[in-house]
């Protein structure tokens, strides 16, 4: 590892701590040049798929789209950033455990939409009436008869 502060590439490592999640690793260097110290951060780097929008085009995967949607979807609810940050991970477990080089946008808005559903309905059908396209009140009244019929069968026997 080089040296950030000097440029010389030999450093020795002093301390390595594992994160809570157990998916990165923080180690306190040394270098041997110069005496600084300094901390690096080791993470697997693992390729997302390409996203293949609606018109065929293709761009990479933005953890930042997603968190952006859930933001506006969760405004003024009772559920955390570190909850909305576990739906977005959950999202590229998901793809991640795909093996695919491409999925469809599709694919992705129905899984973060069935985790918003998990979390909170009031967001679900706030997310539902953009990525779902409602046209009108109709559209919007249709979605919540069905989760009240989703409800009603989870309650009753």
């Amino acid at each position: 590892m080089k040296c950030p502060f000097c440029g010389f590439e030999n450093t020795k490592v002093i301390e390595t701590r594992v994160s809570k999640d157990g998916l990165s690793i923080r180690r306190r260097r040394e270098c041997i040049g110069c005496s600084k110290r300094f901390s690096t951060l080791e993470v697997v780097d693992l390729t997302l798929p390409v996203v293949v929008k609606k018109d065929g085009r293709r761009e990479p995967f933005s953890r930042e789209k997603i968190m952006k949607g859930l933001r506006k979807a969760f405004e003024k609810r009772p559920v955390s950033v570190e909850e909305q940050e576990e739906i977005v991970n959950k999202v590229e477990k998901f793809l991640l455990s795909l093996g695919e080089r491409e999925v469809s946008s599709q694919l992705i808005g129905e899984k973060v939409i069935e985790l918003i559903r998990e979390v909170d309905e009031v967001a679900y059908v706030r997310f539902a009436s953009v990525y779902r396209q409602f046209k009108d009140i109709s559209d919007f009244l249709e979605e919540l008869r069905r989760l009240i019929k989703r409800d009603e069968k989870q309650i009753l026997p």
